[in-house]
């Protein structure tokens, strides 16, 4: 999953709109894409070659227009509660839902988030976690390899898993064995058992564990690191293929992240600056890392088998603000989908001509969900167990035909 957090703005990427009214269409203009009659933003040229892996998805819509219930809406595909993010009453993220039913080797994380997780104005946003599946799902947290420029900046404190090993496999065998002499005399074993969960998963991961060797972006070959990019994000989509090639199930890329306030930072929420920010650094980052990663894919004979998702929180007002930028517009977004047995070279859905409201086939986060769980090969109308024995349906929506 590419979560672009703070809403990427349709009209300049997947859904441009040549016919709208003056003040609405944007400085951009749309190109044509390998698939004949369907057009996307100009600056996106690289992901306009690859649009025949793509199945484009133009008629979501929620009616959350605030970034923390957007987000949660989007990533669980439900309704926003009132709550804390790490509460158990929140629903699973779609990452810690498709981990749920997957099987995963000792030493591995059933899903992962990087490289940080998203906050709005200093709040950890709920819904990025297990919920009332548990912490045993909650993706752990890893950052990309830190040096610059690809350990990226957060004036966050984020529980972190970074595989650099600076200690000998003996020594931290040594510490471990210590450790659990000390808490079996007084009793803390039992205690902390689920803890003790993490600790282990991260010592089989640091001492033994494919992933250790999938985290080191040394061992690539560095022609493909250069493909995706001398930036945290192409370098995180990067590592998300390497671990997903280690037998993690689930990896998630939080591809711009940072405070809101005021529409700062490397992310998606461009209420200043609009046109400019997406042309000099967004759209251009962006492009480069998820064509990368599709191109890598496809080489490497694998893409039928990964299913690459891009989410994001809401689209963008057709009407541009006093400050040149765009607003928050859950109205109507889109989404994309490619590999994993979803047909390529397909439009769902449509908005009007000014892009403000759904045209033909609306439909909802929820349904999103639903086609990326039917794609994983997970009936949405399973029933899972919360931590009081309720029963829930994990999903309420209903795929779309994009197979």
């Amino acid at each position: 999953m590419i979560y672009l957090w703070g809403g990427i703005a349709h009209q300049e990427s997947w859904d441009p709109k040549p016919e709208a009214l003056s003040e609405l269409r944007g400085e951009f203009q749309p190109i044509s894409t390998a698939t004949p009659g369907v057009q996307f933003s100009e600056h996106i040229p690289l992901m306009a070659k690859h649009s025949e892996k793509l199945a484009v998805i133009r008629s979501l819509n929620h009616h959350v227009g605030a970034h923390g219930g957007a987000l949660y809406t989007s990533i669980t595909g439900q309704k926003a509660p009132l709550g804390k993010a790490k509460d158990r009453k929140n629903w699973p993220s779609l990452t810690a839902m498709v981990s749920r039913f997957c099987e995963v080797p000792g030493g591995t994380p059933p899903a992962i988030a990087m490289p940080y997780l998203n906050y709005d104005n200093g709040a950890l946003i709920q819904g990025q976690f297990g919920g009332w599946l548990g912490v045993d799902y909650d993706p752990i947290m890893m950052r990309t390899p830190a040096g610059k420029p690809y350990g990226g900046t957060s004036r966050y404190t984020n529980s972190e898993l970074a595989l650099k090993l600076e200690l000998g496999r003996n020594r931290v065998e040594g510490r471990r064995t210590l450790r659990e002499k000390l808490e079996r005399q007084v009793g803390a074993q039992a205690d902390f058992k689920r803890f003790d969960r993490f600790r282990q998963m991260a010592a089989e991961m640091l001492l033994s564990s494919p992933v250790k060797e999938a985290y080191d972006l040394e061992n690539e070959d560095p022609r493909i690191r250069v493909m995706y990019g001398d930036h945290i994000g192409g370098q995180s989509m990067l590592l998300a293929r390497r671990l997903t090639e280690a037998g993690v199930p689930v990896v998630q890329v939080n591809a711009g992240a940072g405070d809101l306030a005021g529409g700062s930072g490397d992310n998606w929420d461009t209420h200043r600056g609009h046109f400019p920010k997406m042309k000099k650094r967004l759209l251009p980052v962006f492009d480069r890392s998820l064509s990368a990663l599709l191109t890598d894919l496809e080489q490497r004979g694998s893409l039928d088998e990964t299913l690459v998702v891009v989410v994001t929180d809401f689209g963008r007002t057709p009407k541009i603000n006093k400050n040149g930028g765009r607003d928050h517009f859950p109205a109507v977004f889109t989404q994309i989908m490619a590999g994993g047995g979803i047909r390529g070279g397909q439009v769902y859905g449509s908005s009007d001509r000014d892009g403000a409201r759904p045209a033909s086939n609306s439909c909802t986060p929820g349904d999103f969900h639903a086609t990326v769980l039917t794609a994983m090969g997970i009936d949405p109308r399973t029933e899972l167990p919360d931590r009081e024995g309720r029963p829930f349906q994990i999903c309420g929506g209903k795929p779309l035909p994009l197979f």
